[in-house]
C-alpha cells in the first residue's frame, strides 16, 4: 500500500498524517495515472460508448483526485502556512492543465455526443441524462471545439487565472494578518463592550504584548466599527481595512509585502474577457449567465435596477434618520463612513432597546449548534450526532454525522472561530460527494466553516444575531449537499445547480433565526439558562427590517459593480475598476465612501471565488428563499409536511432537473418577488 495518506482511498481525509512534501507527489501521480487511464478507455471505449463504460469510469477517476485534493485545498483556506502555500501553488497549476486538456479532448467529446444520440439514452435516468447534457455544455464552454492554437491559449489562460486567483486571495490573507493596532491605554476601548475587551487583551497575549491588540478579522474589526466612542480609532481600523491589498495598505513598521491586488484585478479582467471572446461571448458576462437560469444579461441588469428602484425610498427615509440621529448625538460634520455602524447601533438602541451585545449572551454557541440540529429535525426528520474521535485539522473543530431512521446520511466538520492563518468568511464545500461506486454507496462529507470570536477564559463562545444567522445560511448550504439522494456525482448535491439558484437553501433557512418558535430553541442565557425574554425577542423581531433598505442597495451596489465590470469590458480601451465602481455607486448608492476605499481590492467572491459576473446571484436566490418560505408561512413554520415536499423536491433532487422545473413543482408556480419586499418592510 502507498504510504503517501493522499493516495489511499480514506474514507474521511487523514489531516494529521498529511504533510507539505506529500502533496505535489500524490496529486502529479494521480493526474497521470489518470491520463493513462483515459487514455487506455477511449481506445477500448467501441463505436457505441455506454454510461457504464464511459461515464463511470470518469466519475470514478475524478473522485479520486477530489478525494486527494479537498484536504488540501481547505486546509490552504484555514491552517495555511508558507510550505502549504508553496505546495498549493505547485499542484493549481497542473490540475487546471489537467482539467483543460479534459474539457478539450475531442475524442472524449464525441463519445457523450454518441451516448447522447444513442439508443440506450432514452433508458438512462434523469440524472444521468441531466449529466450528459451538461458535460456535453461544458466540453463547448472548455473550448473543445476551438482550433489547436486556440486550445493552447485557452489552457495558457485558465491557468493563469488560477494562479491570480490564488495571489489575490493570499494578498488580501497577508494584508489583513500583518495589521493590528496595539495601546497599552484601554481608555482607547471605551464603548466596547467588556467581551471584545477581553479578546483584544487575548489577542495582545498572544502576540507577547502587554494591553490591548485590535486586528482587521471580523469580530474584532466589527466591534470598534459599532461600538468604540473614540471616532479617531474608528477611522484607524476603517482605513486599514478597506485599503487592504492596494497601494493604500496601512502597513506596521514600514512591513513590505506584494499585496497590491490592483494590477491582478487588470490582469484577470482582460483574461476573462479573452475567455470569453474565444469562445464566441460577447464578454465573460455571457459567458458566466451560461450556466445559469438567468438567460440573458439584460434579464440580470433589469432585475437588479428594478430592486433597486423598489428599495429606494425605503433607504432614503433610512439614510434620512439617521443622520438626523447622528446630528442630535453630537456628531459636527457630516456622517463619514467609520460612522455608520457606530451610530446605526445607537438608533437601534434607541428605537428598539436592543443590541447585538445585549443579546450575545443568550446564544452561546453550543445551544445555537443544538438549537439548529433541532430544528433540521422538525423540517426533515434527520438527527444529528457528534462523532468525537475524528481526526481534525484543528482543535476547535467537531465532527458530525446525519442520521435518519437510524440510518447514516452524511457527516461534517464545523469549524467556527477565527483564527490567524485562516480565511476571512464563512464557507460551505465539498469534502465527500454522494455517489455509487463499485463497493457501495458513498456518503456525502461537508466542511462548514465560519469565523466568530472564539470563547474566552471559561466563557463559551458568545453569538451575536448576525453570526446565527450566518451559520445557519452555511448550514442550507450542508445540507443542499449532504441531504441528495443522487447518486451521480456530476449533478449530486450542489454539482449542476445553476451558481444564481445555489443559494437558495441557505439564504432558506436563515428565516428560522427570525421566527419566535425556533429562536426559543437556539436561546439560552449562558448563565442562568433563560430562553431570550419576551420583551427582547419583540425588540429584536421588531428591529429585523432596520435600515433595510440601505442594506439592500449596497448588495446591489456590489452586485451590478460585479456585473457590469465584465459586461461593459473593452478589450482596447478597459474602463478603471474603481470608475465602474463610481457610476455604480453614482447610480444606487446614498453613501459614497472616501476616495481611499479601495473596496474592489478586497473582493474575494468575484476574484479569488466562484461569483464573477455572478455576485447578483445572492439578491436572485432571495427572491426564490423568501418565496419558498412563504409557503411554509402558510402551512407552519414547523410543518413536516412542508419541510418533507422541500426535501423531496429541492434539497434531495441536486442539478438532476433544472431548477425553475423544480422550484415549479415546489411551488406551484413561478416565484414572485413579493415575498421578498414583505419580509424587507418594503412592500
Amino acid at each position: 500500500m502507498n504510504s503517501n495518506p493522499l493516495l489511499q482511498d480514506n474514507l474521511l481525509p487523514p489531516f494529521s498524517k498529511i504533510e507539505n512534501e506529500h502533496i505535489e507527489t500524490a496529486i502529479s501521480s494521480l493526474i497521470d495515472q489518470s491520463k493513462s487511464e483515459l487514455e487506455a478507455q477511449l481506445n477500448h471505449l467501441g463505436d457505441q460508448p455506454s454510461w457504464s463504460s464511459l461515464v463511470e469510469p470518469l466519475e470514478a477517476r475524478s473522485d479520486r483526485l477530489s478525494k486527494a485534493w479537498s484536504p488540501v485545498s481547505h486546509m490552504h483556506s484555514v491552517v495555511n502556512n508558507d510550505g502549504l502555500r508553496e505546495a498549493y501553488q505547485a499542484c493549481i497549476g497542473k490540475l487546471t492543465e489537467y482539467s483543460t486538456g479534459l474539457g478539450q479532448n475531442e475524442a472524449l467529446f464525441n463519445a457523450y455526443q454518441q451516448l447522447a444520440e444513442g439508443e440506450q439514452y432514452e433508458q438512462l435516468s434523469a440524472a444521468q441524462k441531466s449529466t450528459i447534457e451538461q458535460a456535453l455544455r461544458d466540453f463547448k464552454l472548455a473550448g473543445v471545439s476551438l482550433s489547436k492554437q486556440d486550445k493552447a491559449r485557452f489552457g495558457e489562460i485558465k491557468s493563469r487565472l488560477s494562479e491570480l486567483s490564488t495571489q489575490f486571495s493570499n494578498n488580501v490573507m497577508d494584508a489583513n494578518q500583518a495589521w493590528y493596532f496595539h495601546t497599552e491605554d484601554e481608555a482607547m476601548l471605551v464603548g466596547l463592550p467588556q467581551m471584545q475587551r477581553d479578546i483584544a487583551k487575548q489577542s495582545a497575549e498572544t502576540k507577547s504584548l502587554s494591553g490591548f491588540v485590535l486586528t482587521l478579522d471580523i469580530p474584532s474589526y466589527l466591534s470598534v466599527m459599532q461600538y468604540a466612542d473614540r471616532r479617531d480609532l474608528r477611522e484607524t481600523l476603517y482605513r486599514a481595512y478597506v485599503s487592504r491589498a492596494s497601494e493604500n495598505t496601512v502597513r506596521l513598521n514600514d512591513e513590505e509585502g506584494p499585496w497590491d491586488n490592483a494590477p491582478l484585478i487588470a490582469e484577470t479582467l482582460q483574461l476573462r474577457h479573452q475567455l470569453a471572446e474565444l469562445l464566441g461571448f460577447s464578454n465573460y458576462a455571457e459567458l458566466s449567465i451560461a450556466r445559469k437560469m438567468a438567460k440573458q444579461t439584460d434579464e440580470v441588469v433589469d432585475f437588479l435596477r428594478e430592486l433597486a428602484s423598489s428599495s429606494r425610498k425605503v433607504a432614503e427615509q433610512d439614510l434620512k434618520e439617521l443622520q438626523e440621529f447622528a446630528a442630535e448625538q453630537g456628531l459636527q460634520g457630516e456622517l463619514q463612513a467609520w460612522d455608520l455602524n457606530y451610530y446605526g447601533e445607537k438608533l437601534k438602541q434607541e428605537k428598539f432597546d436592543v443590541s447585538d451585545e445585549a443579546l450575545r449572551p443568550y446564544f452561546p454557541a453550543p445551544v445555537v449548534i443544538k438549537g439548529l440540529f433541532d430544528i433540521v429535525h422538525k423540517l426533515f426528520d434527520i438527527e444529528i450526532f457528534e462523532e468525537p474521535d475524528a481526526d481534525l485539522w484543528h482543535e476547535d473543530v467537531k465532527f458530525f454525522r446525519i442520521e435518519k431512521s437510524g440510518q447514516v446520511l452524511a457527516r461534517f466538520y464545523l469549524d467556527l472561530y477565527a483564527r490567524e492563518h485562516k480565511r476571512g468568511g464563512a464557507w460551505m464545500d465539498e469534502c465527500r460527494v454522494r455517489r455509487q461506486t463499485e463497493n457501495g454507496l458513498q456518503l456525502p462529507v461537508a466542511y462548514l466553516v465560519c469565523n466568530f470570536t472564539a470563547p474566552v477564559g471559561d466563557k463559551p463562545a458568545l453569538l451575536s444575531h448576525d453570526e446565527v444567522t450566518t451559520l445557519f445560511h452555511e448550514f442550507g448550504h450542508g445540507l443542499h449537499h449532504m441531504l441528495t439522494e443522487i447518486d451521480v456525482a456530476a449533478v449530486s448535491g450542489i454539482n449542476g445547480v445553476p451558481w444564481d439558484a445555489v443559494e437558495l437553501p441557505s439564504q432558506f433557512l436563515e428565516n428560522w433565526c427570525w421566527q419566535a418558535e425556533s429562536i426559543a430553541m437556539i436561546s439560552s442565557h449562558y448563565e442562568t439558562g433563560e430562553s431570550l425574554p419576551q420583551d427582547m425577542l419583540d425588540k429584536l423581531l421588531a428591529a429585523k427590517n432596520f435600515q433595510a433598505g440601505l442594506q439592500m442597495l449596497r448588495q446591489i451596489e456590489f452586485a451590478l459593480f460585479d456585473f457590469l465590470l465584465h459586461k461593459d469590458y473593452q478589450a482596447n480601451s478597459p474602463e478603471d475598476p474603481q470608475a465602474v465602481l463610481n457610476k455604480v455607486r453614482d447610480e444606487i448608492a446614498l453613501i459614497k465612501p472616501p476616495t481611499f476605499n479601495k473596496f474592489q481590492n478586497g473582493f474575494s467572491h468575484i476574484f479569488a471565488g466562484g461569483y464573477a459576473a455572478g455576485y447578483y446571484s445572492y439578491k436572485w436566490a432571495e427572491v426564490l428563499s423568501a418565496d419558498a418560505f412563504s409557503y411554509f408561512e402558510e402551512k407552519g413554520i414547523f410543518s413536516a409536511e412542508a419541510g418533507q415536499w422541500f426535501l423531496e423536491t429541492i434539497l434531495s433532487r441536486g442539478g438532476s432537473e433544472d431548477i425553475a422545473d423544480l422550484y415549479e413543482r415546489f411551488r406551484g408556480r413561478a416565484p414572485s418577488s413579493s415575498a421578498l419586499l414583505r419580509h424587507n418592510g418594503m412592500a
